[in-house]
């Protein structure tokens, strides 16, 4: 029986001694399922795979970022200089009134 704490106390449901209920039984007998089983086999191979391709895009990730930084950021800076050194030779050549350079004189 149910200790007695000061309330009513209600007796325990028939049928009940101690033995499982119906969704239990139910329950444990689906999880101990071979289909069951493999499915969780196979949730946890799946999520094995994800974090093995994860990992590996984030190495590949890595590689591809420090290849850009170290090949292509010094080519786009140069390009840059270059195009300022341009731009320069441009401005001081209309300052002194001569054609700019790659522009042949009149003849």
């Amino acid at each position: 029986m149910s200790s007695k704490r000061g309330g009513v106390s209600l007796p325990e449901r028939p049928g009940s001694g101690g033995s499982k209920g119906i969704l239990s039984r139910v329950s444990s007998s689906l999880n101990q399922s071979p289909i069951v089983y493999r499915g969780k086999r196979a949730a946890s191979e799946a999520a094995d795979v994800g974090k093995k391709l994860l990992k590996s895009t984030g190495k590949a990730a890595w590689i591809a970022g420090t290849t850009f930084l170290i090949l292509v950021v010094p080519l786009i800076i140069e390009m840059d200089r270059e195009a300022q050194l341009n731009e320069l030779e441009m401005q001081q050549a209309s300052l002194l009134g001569t054609p700019p350079p790659g522009i042949a004189a009149p003849k």
